[in-house]
């Protein structure tokens, strides 16, 4: 008698339980998206609030975005190896427990420290919600959609967090906008229980503890050497301490990824041009994104004197623009490519810019709200494409390391926009603050130029 050994095959869902699953996850990740920027508009109620200055308050958005960047690969691993399901719930869990804290934050220490922990809890939900949604969508058609959905959605939440930010911030105080997390929480834990099944990859990946340690080592020295530099100076023995272990690490990371059998980060990624033009798009969209809502956020309450809803509301040209052009831009990429709203992106960026290199106390409001329309045009035509570019160009068996490594990347980028345009006008008064923040604006033009430059690459070879 033979004994016959039987794997257990995945069960096809049905259409509306797949289309479930995906509106779980997409509601994960509007959580994840709006959380990176619904707390710009309330930075100067919390600093009031608190007591503190802009390098605390950039550290309160940053700390979220470095630990998601740091962490985001590793998440994606574990969930593998223990099941998405599971790493997935934790993530809502601890998210939601940090997001409590965050409201109830008796200073800012103590808030900056549970940013922190909110970007353990989100980095267990992006790449993760991204895997299930694969996971349940077997048709590679279905899929495209699937995936084109999940990207506007994640950039929809982006766009409209200043809006959402402005009003909670006017009607219940700047801890709302972490309270506001909770309900949402709950229904997500309740609806992924339900409706989402457990999976596992193919293989379970080893963790790299030592690549792990090294990329968060690399990502918040860099972003802290930008955030601190201005207050310690950039020529101070702290300061150069600083750059050296900045790049001692990155050193160490890339000698240790390239030596280990299964690195956190497979560099060789980074020898195919079209997914490393991909990436270098995320961190500048994602760069310019963040230094646009920073400056507005601060030039708008603090030299013209809005209300913290008034400023969210002037942000809504972005946020219509995005959400507009996001599934539109899903569809141009399914028909012509992703080289066609890779340059409208870039183009439409670098024209909001440019609209704001002059800009002072009198600068006109629909001045001010072309340009973020402009901005929220180019950031809705760039998620779709850049995903799209990173995943198609290389094998299947690679698809979901490009997916988390450009992740990664859109989450280093918002926090390097954060520091950057912090370092412009930390020390610039209301009176002083338009014209420090010029190079900012210049900034995010150079971002829509080098989008334009990476479209190029994006071309598919004949």
């Amino acid at each position: 008698m033979t004994a016959t050994t039987t794997h257990p095959v995945r069960p096809v869902l049905s259409a509306r339980r797949r289309w479930t699953v995906l509106a779980v996850c997409c509601l994960s990740m509007f959580l994840v998206g709006l959380d990176t920027t619904i707390v710009n508009v309330g930075l100067p109620a919390i600093g009031h609030g608190l007591g503190v200055g802009t390098r605390s308050l950039e550290w309160t958005v940053d700390a979220y975005t470095v630990v998601l960047a740091g962490l985001l690969i590793s998440s994606g691993a574990l969930a593998d190896r223990f099941g998405r399901r599971r790493v997935f719930q934790s993530g809502l869990i601890v998210f939601g427990a940090a997001s409590l804290v965050c409201a109830m934050a008796p200073s800012a220490g103590a808030l900056v420290a549970a940013r922190a922990v909110q970007g353990i809890g989100a980095s267990m939900l992006s790449p993760v919600a991204l895997a299930i949604v694969v996971n349940a969508m077997p048709d590679p058609r279905e899929r495209a959609q699937a995936i084109g959905v999940w990207a506007s959605v994640f950039g929809l939440s982006m766009a409209v967090g200043p809006v959402t930010g402005g009003a909670l911030v006017a009607v219940f105080g700047w801890r709302s906008l972490f309270w506001i997390n909770a309900p949402v929480i709950v229904t997500a834990l309740v609806l992924s229980a339900v409706f989402v099944p457990e999976s596992r990859g193919p293989r379970a990946r080893r963790l790299d503890l030592p690549g792990q340690v090294l990329l968060t080592g690399v990502i918040g020295a860099w972003v802290g050497v930008l955030i601190e530099g201005p207050h310690i100076g950039w020529t101070s023995p702290a300061a150069l301490a600083a750059y050296g272990f900045a790049a001692v690490a990155t050193v160490g990371f890339v000698w240790t990824e390239s030596r280990r059998h299964e690195p956190l980060m497979d560099l060789r990624l980074f020898r195919a041009p079209v997914f490393t033009s991909a990436v270098l798009g995320a961190v500048a969209v994602f760069a310019a994104l963040n230094v646009t809502l920073l400056l507005n956020t601060l030039y708008l309450q603090h030299t013209r004197g809005f209300t913290p809803l008034a400023a969210g509301v002037a942000t809504l040209p972005m946020a219509v623009g995005a959400t507009v052009c996001a599934p539109w831009s899903g569809r141009l990429v399914g028909r012509v490519g992703p080289r066609p709203p890779l340059l409208l992106a870039g183009g439409f960026i670098m024209a909001g810019g440019l609209c704001l290199v002059r800009l002072d106390r009198h600068t006109s409001v629909p001045l001010l709200l072309l340009a973020y329309l402009l901005i929220g045009i180019g950031f809705g035509f760039a998620n779709a494409p850049i995903t799209n570019t990173a995943v198609s160009g290389l094998p299947p068996a690679r698809a979901g390391v490009a997916g988390a490594i450009t992740s990664t990347a859109r989450q280093l980028g918002s926090a390097l926009g954060i520091a950057l345009a912090g370092g412009l006008v930390t020390h610039a008064g209301p009176a002083e603050l338009a014209h420090a923040s010029r190079p900012g604006w210049i900034l995010v033009a150079a971002c829509g130029l080098l989008l334009i430059l990476t479209a190029h690459a994006s071309r598919p070879k004949k």
